[in-house]
Parts: structure tokens; C-alpha cells; sequence
């Protein structure tokens, strides 16, 4: 039997009884607990197998609640949550001494955002408490952005995956954190730097850290699908290398021809690359599972969400 249901009130029921819940965002589905539950979030780190040195993000319905997580909020955090929340946007700020050390993997800060979504934004507005959701998958997986994705991972541990269709972004939300009240990218995202510079001007990028990160998806390796993957800007080239092999190809824009080739999946014909983002770990899920030897992905232009997809390709591959 099915998880997947978009049966609202049970999700309370869930949360409210220390139960898990795969809830959609805009971004990718994420596995959600009631952050002043020991139970929860000890279950939310086990079910994915994931790290205790790995922060989770809090996700709250409005700024209202804001300072009810936070202790200090500088002047740029407040215009970027003035200009993207709801959205694909996570602060990292000083905390209040009520969130739980293991959110925030013993750190004075803690990640927040508001997703926007309507069926979790009614979720968390029905909620006496906030939510902690980590992608809903096992720790270094390819993200979900489809209820079957979360089913397929956690069929028999979790409850129920609250079922908000597919979602429109289609890679994590970028992160933002500060250094002196200045931002700072931990993790680039769906939001582009562009967006971001054109609210506060220069930001700096600091997104890897393997040893205590500050944020989510710093670890090096990560979404990484279980078939060999390669990252080209060279597609022609790498096909060559690999003759004989049962080859997938995933490309921004180009129909690559060559008879190499037993599957192509091309993320946007017409090179939008707000498509191709939304349509990435799909696509990856997909090619993972048709018993290829190879994935060779190409290098998408270093530039707006660009730079956020490249991103994600490295961690998940093998070469660059």
C-alpha cells in the first residue's frame, strides 16, 4: 500500500506524535520532524543515515515567528528575507537558546527558511511547532522532487509522504549565512547569486567544508546517484572513452547523436535553465535506475542557475 496521500491531517497527526512526514517544498521533498522533539530529530538522522555533524534546516510559516529561533537578524538578512521569503532561500543566523543543539549540530546558528509551497505553508501554519526537513533521502542520495522518489527511498520507514506533486524548482535552497553581518553563500541553490547581489551587492561563496560544515550540502561528495557519473564540458570526448558500455547522457539543451549512447535525457530543448534545474534529480533518478555502466553529464554555462547545477553535478560525479 501506498504512502504517498495528500491526506493533510494525518500529517498533523504524524508530527504531532514525534512521527516523521516527507512533506513537498519548491524546492525538493524533505523529511520533516517537529524540532522540539528528541525523538523526531533522532529519527530523521537515522532514517537517513546522516551525519550529527550535519545541520538541519528549521522551515516556519512566516517571519513572524522569526525571532522565535533567532537572536540577531542583520540589516541584508532582513532585505533578502524581505525580497525571497517565501522561497528558495535559507538564513543562517545566531540562535535562540530554546533550538535544540542537535539541530544545529552544536553550533550558535541555525538555518531557517519559509518554503513556498501551499500545502506545506497550510501545514506549518496548522502546527504549534516548527519543522526540521532535510532532503528526504538517504545521506549523499540524489534529492527527491517527485513523492515516488521518497516512496521508493522510505516505503517502510515513514509514515507518509505528504503529496504536493512535483516540485517546481527542482534543486535545494540556496544558503546564506554571516560573517561580521555580512552575507555569505554556503551553499549555492536554487536562488541565483545574481538575484541575491542584486538585493545586497558582492557576496562571497564559501561552499565547501567537509570538516563541521556550517550549513546543509557542503560535504564534497553528495546527490550522487549509485551508477558512475562524469562531468564533461567535452560529451563527445568522454563517449569515446567509454565504447562498449551501456552509456546514459544527460545535456542542458544539445540532442547528442552517436549510436554510443543507450539513453539521452536533455533537460531543456529550449536552454532555460529554470527548466533544466527543476528537471535535474528527476532526470538523474531516472537514469539511475535503467542499469547503465556509465552517466556522463554535461557542464552547463557557469552563470545564474548554472553555476547552482554544476554544482550539484560535481558533488555527484566522479571527474570534472
Amino acid at each position: 500500500m501506498s504512502i504517498i496521500s495528500k491526506d493533510i491531517q494525518k500529517a498533523i497527526s504524524l508530527l504531532s506524535s514525534d512521527k516523521l512526514v516527507a512533506i513537498p517544498t519548491e524546492t525538493v521533498y524533505g523529511l520533516a520532524g517537529n524540532i522540539f522533539s528528541k525523538t523526531a530529530i533522532k529519527s530523521i538522522f537515522e532514517t537517513k543515515k546522516r551525519p550529527f555533524f550535519n545541520p538541519l534546516i528549521v522551515h516556519i510559516p512566516s517571519v513572524d515567528i522569526l525571532n522565535d529561533i533567532v537572536s540577531h537578524i542583520p540589516e541584508k538578512a532582513k532585505l533578502l528575507a524581505e525580497a525571497f521569503w517565501p522561497g528558495s532561500m535559507t538564513l543562517v543566523l545566531k540562535k535562540q537558546s530554546t533550538i535544540p543543539d542537535i539541530i544545529t549540530a552544536g553550533k550558535d546558528t541555525v538555518a531557517v527558511r519559509i518554503p513556498k509551497h501551499p500545502l506545506t505553508l497550510q501545514l506549518l501554519k496548522q502546527l504549534p511547532f516548527p519543522l526540521a526537513a532535510p532532503s528526504a533521502n538517504p545521506f549523499g542520495s540524489i534529492s527527491p522532487t517527485k513523492p515516488e522518489h521518497v516512496e521508493r527511498y522510505f516505503k517502510d520507514a515513514i509514515g507518509q509522504v505528504l503529496d504536493g506533486g512535483a516540485c517546481t524548482n527542482g534543486i535545494e535552497s540556496t544558503i546564506i549565512g554571516f560573517e561580521n553581518d555580512e552575507p555569505i553563500i554556503y551553499r549555492l541553490g536554487a536562488l541565483a547569486i545574481e538575484d541575491i547581489e542584486s538585493v545586497v551587492g558582492k557576496v562571497a561563496i564559501k561552499n565547501k567544508k567537509e570538516v563541521s560544515p556550517d550549513a546543509p550540502g557542503m560535504l564534497e561528495r553528495h546527490y550522487a546517484p549509485t551508477t558512475k557519473t562524469f562531468l564533461t564540458d567535452a560529451i563527445s570526448e568522454e563517449i569515446k572513452k567509454h565504447r562498449g558500455k551501456n552509456i546514459g547522457v544527460l545535456t542542458f539543451k544539445e540532442d547528442i547523436k552517436d549510436d554510443s549512447i543507450t539513453t539521452q535525457i536533455i533537460l531543456s530543448k529550449k536552454g532555460d535553465m529554470h527548466e533544466a534545474a527543476s528537471k535535474l534529480y528527476d532526470a538523474m533518478h531516472r537514469l539511475d535506475h535503467q542499469n547503465l555502466d556509465v552517466i556522463i553529464a554535461e557542464k552547463f554555462p557557469d552563470f545564474g542557475l548554472g553555476k547552482s547545477i554544476n554544482d550539484r553535478l560535481q558533488r555527484a560525479t566522479f571527474s570534472s
